[in-house]
């Protein structure tokens, strides 16, 4: 298919026929990641500090709180995205996100940053969703895994540049609130740039739809589109290669759980200055969404399932190396590890989604994949809350390594390459 040209109604897809908005979604994009990238480093710190929680259960609740109700939001983002269209579901995601820094900056109890972690999860939900259906939808098959690059690598890029800019704030000006401001500044911003320039993407899912066969699964009084419980069974079991990205993709998220509420711990108690810590928590998302770039055009062209592969396991060596470590350098290390692990798997999981999914249901399957994925922070905070009220922060790093392991040779066994041009030569 030449993605070039024109479709159904006119509508080009490509990345070089829509490039300004490809260019402003990516800009969107990054200030999602700063909302998140913004409590990456002080709320681990205040949970202890400021909020005298010493159990790393609790500790870890705001976590849990950020990844249920984001995956749960993921899931409905792309239903009502294929129902009222793309826009309004990204402008709704920006207006919850407006009480967010103010919560986190002067919540008098860590209820109130529970609850904050709560709407950010809902708004993450929406607007990362959307910010990703967006781009699949303009960049057509021929570049989807380069759009997808660039669209994680955006959000992942500001994660690590604002994790790392509220470090130095907090080392300056306390935990709370200078950090935070941050935060208050991009929701703005994000709000503006998706009400006043961002454009309605739906049409362009339904021209390139137009030019594939009818999707199977079709429901009784709606030909062609299956049942958003038959895209969710598919997803998340029948499909080898869709069921194997999702655990995936799962076990990713994990992973970051980790990285987020443990390892600033495990560096504070190592001896690290707060904006030491705060350097090494951005290493991770900044190899990570710089890697995006790459990755996500190599798996263009290369195929997604050894990408996948090689990411889980070397996310594997890195939390092992974390946990076998001491000191700067080697914790520096292993978080450069980490994100280059993460920049292979995490791009090129949501490709496998856009390859094997039909544009019809597409923005659906990718919502069940992200119900998934993002339930890995919920799963991860307990895990490695539980685990390290009882055994110790090693242990848990340890059990997270295996883990990630595991599902690298899950992925290994069951998926298979989705990359058409791969699968027919």
């Amino acid at each position: 298919m030449n993605t070039g040209a024109p479709t159904a109604g006119g509508i080009r897809l490509g990345l070089r026929a829509n490039l300004a908005q490809f260019i402003l979604l990516v800009a969107v994009n990054a200030l999602v990641g700063g909302m998140l990238g913004q409590e990456r480093i002080t709320l681990p710190l205040l949970a202890g500090t400021v909020f005298g929680l010493s159990a790393y259960t609790s500790a870890l609740t705001y976590i849990l709180a950020f990844g249920a109700t984001k995956a749960v939001t993921n899931f409905f983002a792309g239903t009502l995205s294929d129902r009222s269209g793309r826009k309004p579901v990204l402008v709704a995601g920006w207006l919850i996100a407006l009480p967010i820094p103010a919560m986190l900056a002067w919540g008098p109890s860590w209820a109130w940053i529970v609850a904050a972690n709560v709407l950010l999860g809902v708004s993450q939900g929406l607007t990362w969703s959307t910010t990703i259906i967006m781009k699949i939808d303009l960049a057509g098959p021929d570049r989807r895994g380069l759009a997808m690059g660039l669209n994680e690598a955006a959000g992942y890029v500001a994660v690590a540049v604002t994790a790392m800019a509220t470090g130095q704030l907090a080392q300056s000006f306390g935990l709370r609130p200078a950090p935070f401001l941050l935060g208050a500044a991009y929701a703005a911003l994000g709000l503006g740039l998706s009400t006043l320039a961002v454009r309605e993407t739906r049409d362009h899912a339904r021209s390139e739809a137009a030019a594939h066969p009818a999707p199977d699964g079709s429901t009784p009084g709606e030909p062609g589109v299956p049942s958003t419980a038959r895209i969710a069974w598919r997803t998340s079991v029948s499909d080898r290669s869709m069921s194997a990205a999702s655990q995936a993709g799962m076990v990713n998220n994990l992973n970051d759980a980790l990285a987020w509420g443990v390892f600033p711990i495990v560096f504070a108690a190592g001896g690290m200055s707060v904006a030491q810590v705060g350097v090494l928590g951005a290493l991770y998302p900044m190899v990570w969404g710089l890697g995006q770039t790459l990755t996500g055009w190599w798996s263009d062209h290369v195929g997604r399932k050894r990408l996948i592969t090689t990411g889980m396991m070397l996310q594997a060596a890195a939390i092992a190396a974390v946990a076998a470590g001491h000191g700067f350098v080697p914790w520096a290390a292993a978080q450069v590890l980490l994100g280059v692990g993460t920049a292979l798997a995490y791009p090129t999981l949501l490709a496998v989604i856009g390859d094997v999914a039909h544009p019809v249901w597409r923005a659906r399957a990718v919502g069940v994949y992200r119900l998934w994925r993002d339930g890995g922070f919920a799963v991860g905070a307990l895990l490695a809350g539980l685990i390290a009220d009882l055994y110790g922060l090693s242990a848990a790093i340890w059990t997270v390594a295996a883990l990630t392991a595991a599902s690298g040779a899950m992925v290994a066994l069951r998926m298979r390459e989705t990359l058409t041009r791969m699968t027919r030569t």
